[in-house]
């Protein structure tokens, strides 16, 4: 019987809208797209696309949205019955201001959550004692300055505060009865992220973002419940702490308006999902501790988009992308559920000055991903459908 938990069981990310446990959906405009908004989108959301990009905000500009998550997930072991997830709506928000007192300046301020995940087993999942319920929250807060160094080249840069907070109940089996861990932690963590875009020509628009990692220390409590007397001595309810990297992105990506109207895009993002190698909890009682490696891969995502103005008021898009799994199938266990996701995208705009509304929306089909994990073979797929609204105000 293992004792011990880790803190990949924790993340539990299979509702995530992308890799890993990232979420990238923080614009509806920029969803519509297949999120392709390193190059072009100059808004106040560019704070977490590209903050260079923030100068081109007019005066003023705000943006407020909420994006929906409805994921469904499945386990089949080799041999077995198909096992799902609890329908679980994730709803990430996103809030953004921009303001440009000067010409070539602007400074603004985001507050959204780049990373987390929601997952909810069905009761009597196989895959309890690995991971039963759990959560992941990041919110980031991020103040952004960009300067327009030449009529061709800007450049951004921004503090990202982070609060993580984490949240988990498992089973533990004793063979002849069941009990189970409830664990909490949270904690504050920090980093930067700096962009930069460039008009290479009249219709074609470069850029290139970067954001740092953040080093999370979490501390909290674990819970145990339904202990047999002989193992109360050794789980009983105790401190526990957890260090986890939030990793690190590069985004390279090109804006081209062929003709009027229309916008093509394509972005390229690098995820440094490698800093996952190995993540334990570490229980007050070090006995119980027991790391798992998981061993995570660095791994590039691919998304086109398009956006066509019907009139100057309505707009369009489209987009496709292909994002792979960092996890490889020997450490894919349903602690922490993943595959490679290829990504449809549609959206809506309209603007009524000085507001504006934008609609997004994304099909995630997650493709058979088999597990040759010791102890608990089988094959994971499944979907997940975002909804994404975004509302603007930006004065004239």
């Amino acid at each position: 019987m293992k004792k011990t938990l880790s803190l990949v069981a924790m993340l539990a990310a299979g509702t995530s809208q992308a890799a890993g446990f990232q979420i990238d959906t923080h614009s509806a405009r920029a969803t519509g797209m297949g999120g392709t908004a390193t190059a072009g989108l100059d808004d106040s959301s560019a704070i977490y696309y590209n903050a260079a990009n923030i100068i081109g905000v007019k005066k003023l500009d705000i943006t407020l949205g909420d994006t929906g998550i409805l994921p469904s997930i499945t386990f089949q072991r080799v041999g077995g019955e198909q096992e799902g997830q609890k329908t679980t709506l994730s709803p990430p928000p996103h809030f953004f201001v921009a303001y440009k007192p000067f010409e070539k300046l602007a400074v603004g301020v985001g507050v959204y959550t780049p990373f987390g995940a929601r997952s909810r087993w069905e009761d009597g999942f196989s895959g309890r004692f690995r991971g039963n319920e759990s959560s992941l929250a990041t919110y980031y807060i991020n103040p952004t300055i960009a300067y327009e160094l030449h009529e061709r080249f800007r450049f951004g840069v921004g503090l990202d505060i982070a609060r993580a907070t984490i949240e988990l109940t498992r089973g533990l089996d004793f063979v002849n009865s069941e009990g189970s861990i409830h664990l909490g932690g949270a904690d504050w963590g920090s980093g930067f992220n700096v962009g930069v875009q460039a008009l290479v020509l009249e219709n074609l628009k470069f850029g290139l973002h970067y954001r740092s990692a953040i080093q999370i220390e979490f501390n909290g409590k674990a819970d145990f419940q339904n202990i047999p007397v002989e193992f109360q001595s050794r789980l009983r309810d105790q401190s526990a702490r957890a260090d986890v990297v939030l990793p690190s992105t590069v985004t390279a990506g090109l804006s081209y308006s062929p003709i009027d109207r229309l916008n093509l895009a394509f972005d390229a993002s690098w995820v440094d999902w490698s800093s996952f190698a190995e993540l334990a909890i570490r229980f007050e009682d070090s006995s119980i501790d027991n790391p798992l490696p998981k061993r995570w891969h660095a791994k590039w995502k691919y998304a086109l988009g398009a956006e066509y103005g019907v009139t100057e008021a309505l707009q369009v898009r489209a987009g496709f992308v292909y994002d792979p799994s960092p996890s490889p199938n020997a450490t894919l266990t349903p602690d922490l559920p993943d595959a490679n996701r290829i990504k449809a995208t549609l959206g809506v705009g309209y603007a009524f000055n000085p507001f504006r509304a934008d609609l997004g929306y994304q099909f995630v089909a997650l493709a058979d991903k088999e597990s040759s994990a010791p102890g608990i073979p089988g094959t994971y797929s499944g979907s997940a459908h975002v909804f994404g609204l975004t509302l603007g105000f930006s004065p004239q």
